[in-house]
């Protein structure tokens, strides 16, 4: 069992950057792919991006690519995510979510994560 811990949020003008950082415990961390989602107030929770378990593929929703980076470092256990050029939609709490099992095109899914953190609010003004 994983637990994951996000950090890293909070406020920032339109066009700022934040990095969001997840930290895992409990089990070997580079056995599983990462993904970060996001849940705006009243909307469903959406993909953000992913990474697989060696960092080697990552996936973006496009409404982040270019803007985005996910990445990871085993040995500290952390997945992060860049975030530039951030806009008023960005707004949300941001979820980390690890899989031990996902395939590379189910990335976007979010029933294919088995564990979740407690998520960290981002908050863009215009």
């Amino acid at each position: 069992q994983v637990r994951l811990v996000e950090s890293g949020g909070g406020l920032v003008q339109a066009g700022g950057s934040l990095r969001l950082a997840c930290a895992a415990s409990g089990d070997t961390f580079s056995r599983y792919a990462m993904g970060w989602f996001r849940q705006a107030p009243g909307k469903e929770r959406e993909f953000v991006a992913a990474i697989s378990w060696s960092g080697g593929t990552t996936y973006y929703a496009d409404s982040v690519k270019g803007r985005f980076t996910i990445s990871r470092d085993n040995a500290k256990d952390t997945v992060y995510l860049q975030m530039n050029s951030l806009k008023p939609e960005d707004t949300a709490v941001y979820y980390c979510a690890g899989s031990r099992h996902i395939s590379s095109w189910a990335y976007p899914r979010r029933s294919e994560y088995d564990y979740w953190g407690q998520g960290t609010q981002v908050t863009v003004s215009s």
